[in-house]
């Protein structure tokens, strides 16, 4: 969010901001596919079915980069089509999706570790 919002106000150049973009977007997707399929694997299904979307959503993404792209983050392209308002508004719903998350499974450690 912050790389993006330096972008918009021009203290950045987009080169700079799609490479420190991009080099993030291979990690959360493996990252996060780990976590769906760890989630399946433990028959957690509530949260398993919570993190599928996001995960699909993150490989689709990361799969339909157009060839010649520099990948999902490119400097051409960026200011075309208001895709710099879709990016920041895509990073603000993973943030929240993403804090909700953490307090989820803060709830679910705590509540398997505290005994009642």
């Amino acid at each position: 969010i912050i790389t993006l919002s330096d972008l918009e106000c021009d203290y950045i150049n987009a080169r700079s901001c799609c490479s420190k973009l991009n080099k993030w977007v291979v990690p959360e997707v493996v990252g996060h596919a780990v976590v769906t399929v760890l989630m399946l694997i433990s028959l957690h299904w509530f949260i398993f079915l919570l993190n599928l979307p996001v995960a699909t959503w993150n490989i689709y993404r990361y799969i339909m980069v157009p060839s010649g792209n520099m990948g999902v983050f490119d400097p051409t392209e960026i200011h075309n089509r208001g895709l710099l308002k879709s990016h920041m508004k895509e990073a603000m719903i993973k943030l929240g999706f993403h804090l909700l998350c953490f307090f989820m499974y803060l709830y679910r450690l705590v509540s398997k570790v505290v005994p009642k």
